[in-house]
């Protein structure tokens, strides 16, 4: 369709609109605009229809918000309405799916540092601020995103618009806010539309108000040559940074964009600029395997410095595997980084889950000894660091000859190449953690469960004493205790007191960090805060099921107390003791020999110190809890779970916020009967029930001391 076969069909649609008594919608002025029509203007100018020939064209444009009400709202009707009628258990489709497969089950995520790739990362810091419910339209703008030049030219000729007008635009499905025309061009590699756009005094310059990023900063990061010269030759400022304070080069490098980081270093791009994290133009390139733009950057003399972590670019691409920079870089320094280079990179080839290959791993280690043995007289020595346990009785190879006889022993192998990467990259260093976990997840999988359990403790260690986030290690080391659990493997009672310990220690960290965090990064907070409390339930289940001597089971039992003393709360202000007993606490299939209510733990729990009359935001003692319990649950659970509370103190005749008694609200006459078998009211009781039966103001004649008590019957 031409512009003036669209141009008159718009012109139809409103007048359409303008009959009905309809005006022009956002919807309508936006289609208009991206389509790219020269008169947009004119026609939509022509269908005012306000005071003076207004366009009634509203152009702050708002999406209807979706609908946010969380999944718990469906469960708390159940559990926390007048009527209390039994629970049904949730629709396992719609919680959480931890459901892993059997090799996946031990292999916890990266840390965010190293999970997602600096590349992915920058992508993630353009599009920073996107918006969902929101929109602003402006037609510049997005005759500008789609290539529209006459559209643009038409528009910039007719006068009265802002060039450094801001607004929102959609990018691969993204809103991305704070945006001008020039930078929307770009993005998008219009070449045409941003040769008018500077022609007509566009700010090159401007940057997004969130990011920081510049027009030259999103062309140099989607590779568009032509875009970044026409930037550059209308003075662009080619060092300047973002947020993050990555400059231009920076992303052309992250990006893998030969020839605009070679334009760029010729335009005088300073490439020792060091983004917050530490890390230069270099290090970017080197992490991405990048060895032509290494190249680049070696010949203009990049300086080869520590990043975060103290890695260099040296170190990184070790680390990622990329053995062709790895090879380059080693060309280009000293005797000691480069046997270190070549060690790192065998010893990361040795414990990469995309890049596993130990015929290669024993190749680089070969060639980093023979390094290390070249001269005798001056053999380069590697530095001795305390023993770990974890890695059993071994040490590192101190020669050529003990190398080669652990070239057939794979066990051996893999734990000489954890140590050579502690070694190098110090303790302190999140790299050394993932192959730690991976390795381990290895010999789980052969039934090597020691070794396994021996290195994961190590990496937890690790991870707590430079206070690293685990809540994603301590769920690896659940579903590993239940796996050996299932196949009749003796737990290992040090491994799981440790775990627990662990467990502790995160909470108390996490109940710090839900405090303090800060609103965007409170959600996250309260998610690990929760899926931490259901991980030490299940820890304390598997707590249940292993066989240990007094001394270790005290040491559980405390770790026990310790949480209950926290006070913790999940879903709902739950309890452990609330968890415990609750029909609504959901085990999916990876701990399926688990199930609640479980009259074990909740004996447990008591034996700890657990508050047996704590309520939840609904006024629910764990008695009323059991009490609606789910019909699945067997009579022998039942009755020891309400016999176990009972004995605990538990009050029989304590009211929720409706008003109503465990009796009141049991679900089945099993649990009526079992709790009438257990009646047993106090004279106190009895006392308190009248006073609020008959609505006797009791504070005038009684101590303060007793108004709690009178107020919870």
């Amino acid at each position: 369709m031409s512009d003036r076969e669209y141009l008159q069909d718009v012109h139809a649609l409103l007048e359409v609109e303008k009959a009905s008594g309809a005006t022009c919608t956002n919807v309508t002025a936006e289609k208009t605009a991206v389509r790219g029509s020269v008169d947009l203007r004119k026609a939509l100018k022509d269908h005012g229809n306000g005071e003076n020939g207004e366009s009634p064209i509203d152009l702050d444009f708002e999406a209807l918000f979706s609908d946010e009400a969380g999944l718990s709202a469906k469960y708390k009707s159940q559990l926390y309405n007048p009527n209390l009628t039994p629970s049904t258990e949730p629709d396992k489709g719609e919680m959480e799916d931890y459901s892993l497969s059997w090799e996946e089950a031990w292999l916890p995520p990266r840390p965010v540092s190293t999970q997602t790739s600096r590349k992915k990362r920058r992508r993630l810091s353009i599009a920073k601020g996107c918006i969902d419910k929101q929109k602003t339209y402006d037609p510049l703008m997005d005759a500008a995103r789609h290539g529209h030049h006459e559209t643009v030219e038409q528009l910039l000729d007719s006068g009265g618009l802002d060039t450094e007008q801001l607004g929102s635009i959609d990018f691969d499905g993204t809103l991305i806010r704070g945006v001008t025309a020039l930078w929307c061009a770009a993005r998008a590699g219009h070449l045409e539309v941003v040769r008018q756009l500077v022609h007509h005094q566009a700010n090159v310059n401007h940057t997004v108000p969130i990011t920081g990023s510049t027009p030259l900063h999103v062309a140099c990061t989607y590779g568009h040559l032509e875009v970044v010269q026409c930037l550059l030759e209308h003075q662009a400022d080619i060092n300047v940074t973002d947020h993050t304070n990555n400059t231009s080069l920076m992303a052309a490098a992250l990006e893998g964009h030969t020839g605009v980081v070679r334009v760029l270093l010729e335009r005088g791009a300073d490439p020792d600029v060091k983004s917050l994290g530490g890390a230069t133009a270099l290090h970017y390139a080197a992490e991405e395997g990048l060895v032509d733009i290494v190249r680049e950057l070696v010949g203009r003399r990049a300086a080869v410095v520590e990043g975060e972590h103290g890695m260099t670019p040296l170190k990184l691409a070790a680390a990622r595997c990329k053995a062709d920079v790895v090879e380059f870089l080693t060309e280009e320094c000293d005797a000691k980084s480069r046997v270190e280079g070549l060690e790192l990179l065998g010893a990361s080839l040795a414990n990469d889950e995309e890049n596993y290959d130990l015929k290669k791993a024993f190749h680089y280690l070969h060639a980093a000894m023979t390094e290390r043995c070249r001269d005798p007289r001056r053999p380069i020595l590697k530095e001795r660091l305390p023993h770990v346990e974890a890695y059993g009785p071994r040490r590192e190879c101190e020669s050529l000859e003990d190398l080669e006889n652990i070239h057939e022993d794979e066990e051996a192998l893999h734990l000489e190449t954890l140590m050579i990467r502690e070694r190098i990259l110090g303790s302190d260093n999140i790299f050394v953690l993932d192959p730690l976990f991976y390795r381990g997840a290895c010999f789980a999988s052969s039934l090597k469960f020691d070794i396994c359990m021996k290195l994961w403790l190590h990496a937890l260690w690790l991870a707590q004493r430079y206070n690293r986030n685990t809540h994603n290690a301590m769920q690896r080391f659940v579903r590993i205790f239940f796996q050996m659990v299932r196949l009749h493997e003796p737990l290992d009672a040090v491994s799981v007191e440790q775990a627990m310990s662990c467990s502790v220690l995160e909470m108390e960290r996490l109940i710090s960090r839900v405090d303090s965090a800060a609103k965007k990064e409170r959600p996250q907070a309260r998610e690990d805060y929760r899926f931490n409390i259901f991980a030490f339930l299940l820890l304390s289940f598997i707590s249940t099921k292993t066989t240990c001597g007094e001394e270790q089971r005290v040491q559980m039992n405390k770790h026990i107390y310790r949480m209950i003393k926290m006070d913790v709360r999940s879903e709902f202000d739950w309890t452990l003791l609330h968890q415990a007993v609750g029909s609504l606490t959901v085990v999916d299939g990876n701990y399926e020999l688990c199930r609640f209510p479980d009259a074990q733990v909740v004996k447990l729990l008591l034996e700890c110190g657990a508050q047996v009359n704590a309520v939840d935001e609904g006024g629910n003692t764990p008695l009323h809890i059991i009490a609606i319990y789910d019909q699945s649950v067997d009579f022998r659970t039942l009755h020891t779970i309400i016999s176990s509370l009972v004995e605990a103190d538990a009050h029989m005749d304590m009211a929720n916020r409706f008003k109503r008694t465990p009796l009141d609200v049991c679900s089945t006459s099993e649990a009526k009967d079992l709790l009438r078998s257990q009646t047993n009211m106090s004279l106190q009781c009895l006392a308190a029930r009248a006073l609020r039966r008959h609505k006797i103001p009791f504070k005038k004649y009684l101590p303060k001391i007793l108004w709690d008590f009178v107020q919870m019957h």
